[in-house]
């Protein structure tokens, strides 16, 4: 199964970064590609349990990906499981999430994200141009 790492350096520092990435608030600023908006949900990565979120792109369609987080580490990581539902709600293939923050040697820090068990290259490849998007904003909100 392929798997997707995004690395991005921060001047901020690691606190500041983990809390971006986990506290809800935060993640409603970022979450999603540009161009999405998130509907309100349990998008809360700062806790272990269940999370979800609702993403409606222009056009008015409406994904929904629902998760596990399964260990979170402050402020070095966080985990999270992940799957996109279908038309019927019907919850898809799992996939494994997680965002590693670290203090980088020269000052700042480095967040990597690390996109585990995609089921094929595809899905790899759609992964990669939606984080990237996301991380645009999020590379936004922490350079502010």
């Amino acid at each position: 199964m392929p798997d997707l790492e995004l690395t991005r350096h921060y001047d901020a520092p690691p606190e500041q970064v983990f809390r971006a990435v986990t506290d809800p608030a935060m993640l409603m600023q970022w979450w999603g590609p540009e161009g999405v908006t998130v509907e309100s949900g349990d998008l809360d990565l700062s806790r272990t349990g269940p999370w979800g979120s609702v993403m409606i792109n222009a056009e008015g369609g409406r994904y929904k990906v629902t998760g596990q987080v399964t260990h979170i580490d402050p402020p070095r990581s966080v985990g999270f499981t992940w799957a996109w539902h279908d038309d019927t709600d019907a919850r898809g293939a799992e996939s494994h999430v997680t965002f590693h923050v670290e203090a980088a040697a020269n000052g700042g820090t480095t967040f990597r994200l690390m996109h585990r068990d995609l089921p094929d290259p595809e899905a790899a490849e759609n992964h990669n141009r939606g984080w990237t998007s996301s991380l645009r904003k999020l590379d936004a909100i922490l350079a502010s």
